[in-house]
C-alpha cells in the first residue's frame, strides 16, 4: 500500500471496515462474471485491454501512447477510453473541434498527439463498440484505455500494469488500499509490466519480483521505466532542454507526481510545486494562484512545468498562456532488458494472426 503521508495513513486504517465490504462486493461480482451469471461480450476483432487493478498511477496512457505509435503504421486502430470527469455522457466519436471538458483529459491528449488515429469515449464499452465499427469500419483493432476491471466486454489480450514501488501483491483494497479488484484478478492477463522500476534494476531484483507475482506459464512479464523527453512549450511547442540552471513551478493534478518531482530533484536547480488532485479542472482563480506563485520566485531563468495530462486540461486558458514561459514535459515508458521488440513482436502477432469467426 502507498502511504506517502502520516495522517493519511491514519485515515486509510481506520476506513479498513469499509474495505472488507468492498472487497466483498467486488468478490461477489468477480464470482457472478466466472459463473457467467453476468454475462460478458466478445467481439470479432482484435481487443487490447491496457489497464490495473489499483487506482490510477500505473502509467496507463504513456502505455496506451507508446501502442499508437508502434501499431499505427501497420493497421488502423481505434483508442476506446471511458472518459472520466467528463462533462458529456455515452458515446462520442472525438474530432478535431473536441475539448477536454467533453472527451476527457486522457482521450484529448490521445487526440491532440495522434489527430490521425480514431478516438472514442464511452462509458458503456459493449454499446459504445459498435457505435465506433460503425463510424470507423476500416479498424483493425480497438486498444481499451483502462478497462481491465470492467469485465462487460472480453478482450482478447489484457495488459495488466503494476507501479513497482506499488505492486498490487503487496496492496490492499480501497479506501485502505489502492485496489478496486481482487489480486487474482492478475490472472486474467496474458501480459504484465511492472512499471516506473528504477533504470538499474538488476537482474537478481527482476527475478524476485518475478517469483513476488508467480506469472502463469502463460503469462508475458516484462518491466518498464519512465523516459522524460525535452519539455515544449504549451502553446508554440518551442522545445526546452531542463537543466540544473532553472528553476521550476511543477503544476500537476495527476495521480502519482512522484516520479516527475524525483526527475526533477536530479535535472533542475530548484523547484517549487502546486500539486491538485487527479484530473482536475483547472478555473480561472487556480491560473490567477498559479502566475501569483510564479512571480514570486527570484530567479530570472525560471518556468512553470506539468504534464501532457494536465496542459489539455490548461489550454482553456490559450490566450493567457502565450506570454507566460508554460512549459510540458513528455514521457513515455521504456522496456528494460532490452525487450521492448519481445513486446511489441507479441502485440502485432496478436493483431495479425487473429481468428477472425465467420
Amino acid at each position: 500500500m502507498n502511504f506517502n503521508f502520516p495522517l493519511l495513513k491514519t485515515i486509510r486504517i481506520l476506513l479498513l471496515p469499509f474495505s472488507f465490504l468492498y472487497a466483498l462486493v467486488i468478490f461477489v461480482r468477480n464470482w457472478c462474471f466466472d459463473k457467467k451469471i453476468i454475462a460478458s461480450t466478445t467481439f470479432n476483432l482484435p481487443l487490447i485491454c491496457v489497464g490495473n487493478i489499483a487506482v490510477g498511477g500505473t502509467g496507463k496512457s504513456p502505455m496506451v501512447e507508446f501502442l499508437i505509435k508502434r501499431l499505427r503504421d501497420h493497421f488502423p486502430i481505434a483508442i476506446l477510453s471511458r472518459g472520466y470527469k467528463r462533462k458529456t455522457k455515452g458515446y462520442a466519436l472525438a474530432t478535431s473541434t473536441a475539448t477536454a471538458l467533453e472527451i476527457g483529459d486522457e482521450p484529448m491528449q490521445f487526440l491532440t498527439k495522434f489527430p490521425d488515429v480514431t478516438i472514442a469515449v464511452g462509458e458503456e464499452r459493449v454499446v459504445a463498440i459498435p457505435q465506433l465499427l460503425h463510424d470507423r469500419p476500416a479498424t483493425k483493432a480497438i486498444i481499451l484505455d483502462d478497462a481491465f476491471q470492467h469485465r462487460s466486454v472480453r478482450a482478447g489480450l489484457n495488459i495488466l500494469l503494476t507501479e513497482y514501488n506499488n505492486l498490487f501483491t503487496r496492496d490492499w483494497f480501497l479506501p485502505t488500499g489502492d485496489l478496486r479488484d481482487e489480486k487474482r484478478s492478475y490472472k486474467r492477463a496474458q501480459v504484465i509490466i511492472v512499471t516506473k522500476c528504477e533504470q538499474d534494476l538488476s537482474l537478481k531484483e527482476k527475478n524476485d519480483l518475478i517469483k513476488e507475482i508467480r506469472p502463469l506459464e502463460n503469462q508475458h512479464i516484462f518491466f518498464s521505466s519512465i523516459q522524460y523527453g525535452d519539455a515544449y512549450h504549451i502553446i508554440n511547442h518551442q522545445n526546452l532542454k531542463i537543466d540544473n540552471s532553472f528553476e521550476i513551478l511543477l503544476v500537476t493534478g495527476i495521480a502519482n507526481p512522484r516520479p516527475l518531482k524525483e526527475f526533477l530533484d536530479k535535472n533542475a536547480r530548484s523547484y517549487d510545486q502546486l500539486i491538485y488532485s487527479d484530473h482536475y479542472i483547472f478555473r480561472i482563480d487556480d491560473l490567477k494562484t498559479i502566475i501569483k506563485r510564479f512571480e514570486n520566485i527570484q530567479s530570472k531563468n525560471k518556468i512553470i512545468l506539468t504534464t501532457e495530462k494536465d496542459a489539455v486540461r490548461l489550454m482553456k486558458f490559450e490566450q493567457e498562456l502565450k506570454a507566460l514561459p508554460f512549459y510540458v514535459i513528455p514521457i513515455e515508458p521504456k522496456f528494460l532488458f532490452g525487450e521492448e521488440k519481445s513486446f511489441t513482436d507479441l502485440i502485432v502477432k496478436f493483431i495479425r494472426d487473429f481468428n477472425y469467426q465467420s
